[in-house]
Parts: structure tokens; C-alpha cells; sequence
């Protein structure tokens, strides 16, 4: 006897239906899968077995064969047990089969017929409302379904639980609530306040802008100068994500098997925060099923890179395209995937080996050789992606234990917020929620006064600015004029965007204005 129940894969971020067929018939006994299943798809046999044989069911000792169709895309996860088991006992004339109609069935089985969470259940959730049909998944993946508006979900723990609702002798278990968790993992204290950290007011104002518009940020500076605490502390003023965003950023932790236990939709801005050390893969994404790596699991948030130039070359040259597009492609022999990566660069670095070049107080210790070649593993294309170039000097004695505060967080916030919701009033008809995402279209339209196009002008020719960086200086000071309120971009944001650009400007600046202001 033949029968056939729906279920689905997840290939890259998103799911498709796969029609797990069941055939019982004549021969020899024996259960086989096909249809390119992994090895965890293959395994499935023996907890289908065992689950089905401790429920007090019936396994037919006879042929039984597996399909799933589509036979030519490659299925992987434990999420196809209860479909397998389901199909079979249908097969088997142990459940109605007409029961099993219009629904898609997911969830990884105990060898004693309980139901474990599986990853990826948002993908499959958008995929199930897609094709119109009811989602049976287990009831730790009920909140996480839930999140797809208008499809309805049906949680079940057990599999003689299933058998009773499909054999009309039971009903659905009930709707667990909802809650959010934090994809940064651990990395973000929500007791930390920009108010703690003692000076370096230039570099709050920059992060401040660069939380407002989503801008890449590199700060250059000595040990112990405050960089790793100004990046730790940089969650406490970014603004919440928008549903679309949460949903983007939950159903790649949920592919990447992140949620498990945990709850459902992502609130928190991701905040990614990796070791030098890291591979390419694990940076960028890769294996064999190629997998999310940290560019994409920072998507719509921040990808702290720490000691920059201590990454592998060929790792921080791949940031590239994420920076660029906003995406990362994979390609591997059976498969090309794409996952997004919008992301926030936050990087920090010292000026040379020893972290001392240009220090007041002490002296570097490298030749000029070294300090070239340390400088030079962050090429000049890389670079030109980076908005904000910032010099974070060492503390004055007075500034570490004085008793001046700086504004607290939510002060800081709040600016942030409101910048950000102009740039949507104004961008919200592109699909665009932060000016670091402008194309160059989009910069086109921007109203700038005459003073501040002369000023960039210049600064164009004389700095020797590619378009790249001129659009993204263009594009900061936007946000810098976001930020006072402004609809035109003046001057005075030109120039300070400017002094953003240190790698760039070197002395220039100050030169700039005084030509502006004697025309």
C-alpha cells in the first residue's frame, strides 16, 4: 500500500515541501530511504522503528520504501522522522490516511515516540503558508511557527498524542505564549552605559552616528585606550529592530540551529564578536551544507572584529562583499547559497605591532618596516568600505578619574531613535531603513547646500577619493544632519564627516574650512 505525507528541507535560509512518500509491499523485509538523504535523514529508520515499536505499534515486516520527492535535492535534519512515521503507519493502515491531508509534519523522534525541537521551523513555517497548508510541528517549535501571521500551527508532544487527534479521539494540544530571546548570545550586558566610560567624547559622538545610520566604524588606537569598551557598550544605544528585520534575523538563527530551547523571535540586535583566530568558514560561512557563518548571524546587526589585522588576510578580504552587497554567496559543487549580511562593522586595531606609534607618553618600539607591513593587511579597497576611521588616543590622567560623567545610554538613544526615524520617513518607499544602505540613486536626491558641495569637492580632489568614499562620506554626513535635525545636508556635516576619514584626510581638514569660508 502507498502513502504520502508533506514535510520540508531547509536548503541555505529558506525551506521547500518534500513529499515523503511510503510504499509497503512484497519482499523481503527491509526499510530504505532514497531520494538523497544525509546520513541523519538515513538514521531516521532506526528512531522511526523503535518509536513507532515502543508506542505498542506495529512495524510491517515486509518491503517498505522511503521517497523524497523531490528526488533531486538534497534533504538533511531529523525533521523528517514524524513525516516518516506518520506515512508508514498510513501506509500500514494504522492511521486514516485522509487524516494526514493538507498538512506538513516536522519534528525529530524519541526512541520512545516523544517529540524533540528541529532547526529551521520559521523557514518551514513561511514555506507551509506558502503552499496552504496546516503545520504539525513539536510543541518546543510552537512559538517559534506562531511568528507567521495567518497559518495555522498544530503542536503535539507525543506521537500517540498525533494518532489520538488524527484518529478523532483527541484534540490539539493549546497555543504555548510566546517569548523573545537575545541572538547576542551572551555578548551584550543590558547593565552597560555609555555614562561609565570615563572621555573619549569623540568617539561617542562617532559611534553615536554610526549607530544612527548603521555606519562601519574602525577605531586605531594604543592598548587600553577604551576600544573594546566603547564597542561593548555600543548595543546600549542602537535602535530595536522593526518585525521584518527580527523575522529576517530569527529564521537564520533558527537555520543555524540557534533557537533550540529558547524561544522564538529574535528582539535584540545581534551583536557577533569573534576570535582572530576564526576561519574562513566560520566567518563567512561554508561546510560541506554550506552553513551561516558571523557575517550572517550579525545580519541588521553589529560584527565586532577585535585586533583587526591579526585576522587572516584572506578571512577580512572576504568581508568585501557583505560590506559591498550586503549579502554573502557560497558556491559548492551541488549547491550555490546566498544568505543576507547587512551588517554593522565595528573593527579595532592598534596603530602598529606594539601599539605605541604616535603615543605622547611612550615610545614605539617598531621600524618602519613593520609598522608598514601591519598597516598593509588591511588593503585600500577594504578600507574604502569603512565609514567612520576614528583615533581613539590614550586618557589623560585627570579624564580617567575625574568625576565627569558623559550622557547616559538612553539619552544617547533617544537621538539615535529619532534619526532613524526620519531616515525612514524618507527612505521607507525604497525599502530602506538606515542611510548606510543608500545606493548611489539614492544620494542623488539628498538636498546639500552650495558650501558643502564646494567643501566636498575639494575634498575630493585633494584627498584623492575614490566614489566609494565619496558616497560614503556623503552618506554619514546625511546622517550627521539626521542627527541635529536638519533636511540639508551643510557644511558643517561635510566637515565633520570629514574629520571621520583618517586614513584619508590626514591634515586636511582644517585647510578645507578656511577655503570654504573665504569664498
Amino acid at each position: 500500500m502507498l502513502a504520502k505525507v508533506w514535510a520540508c528541507t531547509v536548503f541555505g535560509i529558506d525551506a521547500y515541501p518534500v513529499e515523503v512518500e511510503v510504499d509497503v509491499g512484497k519482499g523481503l523485509p527491509s526499510f530504505d530511504i532514497v531520494g538523497l538523504p544525509d546520513a541523519s535523514v538515513k538514521e531516521a529508520r532506526e528512531r522511526v522503528r523503535a518509536a513507532v515499536r515502543n508506542c505498542g505499534l506495529e512495524i510491517p515486516t515486509r518491503r517498505i520504501t522511503v521517497n523524497l520527492a523531490p528526488a533531486d535535492l538534497r534533504k538533511e535534519g531529523t525533521g523528517f522522522d514524524l513525516a516518516i512515521a506518520m506515512a508508514l503507519l498510513a501506509a500500514s493502515g494504522q492511521v486514516p490516511p485522509e487524516s494526514l491531508s493538507g498538512k506538513v509534519l516536522a519534528g525529530e523522534l524519541s526512541l520512545d515516540g516523544s517529540l524533540r525541537p528541529v532547526s529551521g521551523v520559521l523557514s518551514m513555517a513561511i514555506a507551509c503558508k506558502g503552499i496552504g497548508f496546516d503545520f504539525v510541528v513539536p510543541h518546543a517549535n510552537m512559538g517559534e511557527a506562531s511568528l507567521v501571521d495567518g497559518l495555522q500551527v498544530l503542536p503535539v508532544g507525543h506521537l500517540t498524542e498525533l494518532l489520538s487527534v488524527l484518529r478523532g479521539e483527541g484534540e490539539w494540544g493549546s497555543h504555548q505564549g510566546l517569548r523573545a530571546v537575545s541572538s547576542s548570545q551572551g555578548s551584550f550586558d543590558a547593565g552597560l552605559d555609555f555614562a561609565d566610560i570615563a572621555g573619549q567624547d569623540q568617539a561617542k559622538r562617532a559611534l553615536e552616528i554610526a549607530a544612527a545610520g548603521s555606519h562601519n566604524v574602525l577605531m586605531v588606537g594604543p592598548p587600553g585606550s577604551g576600544k573594546t569598551l566603547l564597542a561593548r557598550h555600543l548595543p546600549s544605544i542602537m535602535p530595536p529592530m522593526h518585525r521584518e528585520e527580527a523575522l529576517e534575523v530569527t529564521k537564520i538563527y533558527s537555520v543555524a540551529g540557534l533557537l533550540k530551547d529558547k524561544g522564538s523571535l529574535v528582539e535584540a540586535r545581534p551583536f557577533r564578536s569573534p576570535h582572530h583566530s576564526i576561519s574562513y568558514g566560520g566567518l563567512i560561512g561554508g561546510g560541506k551544507v554550506p552553513q551561516p557563518g558571523e557575517v550572517s548571524l550579525a545580519h541588521h546587526g553589529v560584527l565586532f572584529l577585535d585586533e583587526f589585522p591579526e585576522f587572516s588576510r584572506r578571512v577580512i578580504e572576504q568581508l568585501r562583499q557583505p560590506l559591498e552587497d550586503g549579502t554573502v554567496t557560497i558556491a559548492r559543487v551541488n549547491a550555490t547559497l546566498t544568505y543576507p549580511s547587512q551588517i554593522m562593522l565595528l573593527a579595532a586595531m592598534n596603530p602598529c605591532p606594539c601599539g605605541y606609534l604616535g603615543d605622547a607618553l611612550r615610545p614605539c618600539t617598531c621600524t618602519a618596516g613593520e609598522v608598514a607591513r601591519y598597516n598593509a593587511r588591511i588593503s585600500g579597497p577594504l578600507l574604502d568600505r569603512i565609514d567612520i576611521q576614528l583615533p581613539v588616543p590614550r586618557l589623560e590622567y585627570d579624564e580617567l578619574t575625574g568625576e565627569r560623567r558623559g550622557e547616559p545610554s538612553r539619552v544617547i538613544r533617544d537621538r539615535v531613535l529619532e534619526a532613524r526615524r526620519r531616515q525612514e520617513q524618507r527612505l521607507r518607499h525604497h525599502g530602506i531603513f538606515a542611510n548606510a544602505r543608500m545606493q548611489h540613486r539614492h544620494l542623488r536626491q539628498l538636498t546639500i547646500s552650495q558650501t558643502a558641495e564646494r567643501m566636498l569637492s575639494r575634498a575630493f580632489r585633494q584627498l584623492a577619493l575614490s566614489a566609494r568614499a565619496h558616497d560614503r562620506i556623503l552618506k554619514v554626513s546625511r546622517t550627521i544632519a539626521d542627527l541635529a535635525g536638519s533636511e540639508i545636508v551643510d557644511a558643517a556635516h561635510v566637515a565633520e564627516a570629514l574629520t571621520y576619514r583618517t586614513m584619508d584626510r590626514q591634515s586636511i581638514t582644517p585647510s578645507l574650512n578656511q577655503q570654504v569660508r573665504g569664498e
